[in-house]
């Protein structure tokens, strides 16, 4: 997950509100490939190929991937955060990439150069812009011909079972991030912007233990962040009623696809 609106920039400022919500995947995805691997293999990455991230966050996708990936890539991370741009430079520049650079960037208005890269990643990321669509314009715009975009978002029935418990908040029971760009959004976007576009689902699901880290995940953005004391006393209860039925271990759906589209040579 990432960050590249301004909107956004107080929200991402740094990765701590990011790690409470990257807790609940790393202490309880159940899959036979972990989440950033699988996404890694879907990439289509040659030695000393140009990459650029958008909306790189803190960068874990790159520390975690680093070894099994082609050797001497050129890596340009970019994020509307100063701060996830500065410690995202900092954990990649001790990693083996042939060289390491950041930027603060806005998705829609990349200050790259036309057919600058590779490869353009953008995980989890585009469902805080305005107008997707047109951040996928400029990612184009700065793509090779040949280069390849790789977008990651969620669907409608992403960890359903949580958000079932959110309209305390008065928020729909679903993802936001899949209502502001989700499957059908991600592929009729980059259909348009490329003409091909191909869709791969990865396998996983959660079976979370402590209702403690749910309620640490789902305060950590809005609206849960700006709740008032009566609505987190209500959430709280609700994660424990949803616990207690289902004996104290919480099963849930996870709907996470890649989209990879190929700029025409």
């Amino acid at each position: 997950m990432s960050s590249i609106t301004a909107d956004n920039a107080g929200q991402y400022g740094d990765s701590r509100k990011l790690a409470a919500r990257a807790r609940l995947h790393s202490q309880y995805t159940i899959a036979e490939t972990a989440w950033f691997p699988w996404v890694a293999a879907q990439l289509p990455l040659k030695a000393g190929d140009r990459v650029l991230d958008v909306g790189c966050g803190p960068a874990w996708f790159w520390a975690a991937t680093a070894g099994p990936l082609p050797a001497d890539l050129d890596l340009t991370l970019a994020d509307v955060s100063q701060g996830m741009v500065d410690e995202a430079v900092a954990r990649c520049s001790a990693l083996p990439f042939g060289s390491v650079r950041g930027c603060q960037a806005d998705a829609a208005a990349l200050p790259f150069e036309d057919d600058a890269f590779d490869a353009v990643i953008a995980m989890h990321m585009l469902y805080h812009l305005p107008d997707p669509a047109a951040g996928i314009a400029d990612m184009s715009r700065v793509l090779k011909p040949g280069g390849s975009l790789a977008v990651t978002t969620n669907g409608a029935g992403n960890m359903r079972e949580i958000y079932a418990l959110t309209p305390i908040f008065g928020s729909a029971p679903s993802d936001p991030a899949a209502e502001a760009f989700g499957y059908d959004a991600a592929e009729r976007s980059m259909r348009s912007q490329f003409g091909n576009v191909t869709m791969s689902q990865h396998p996983a699901s959660l079976r979370i233990t402590e209702p403690e880290d749910v309620f640490l995940a789902l305060t950590s953005y809005p609206p849960g962040d700006g709740a008032c004391e009566t609505q987190l006393t209500g959430f709280r209860q609700a994660i424990a009623d949803a616990f207690r039925q289902c004996n104290g271990v919480l099963e849930v759906r996870r709907e996470t696809p890649l989209f990879l589209s190929r700029k025409a040579a």
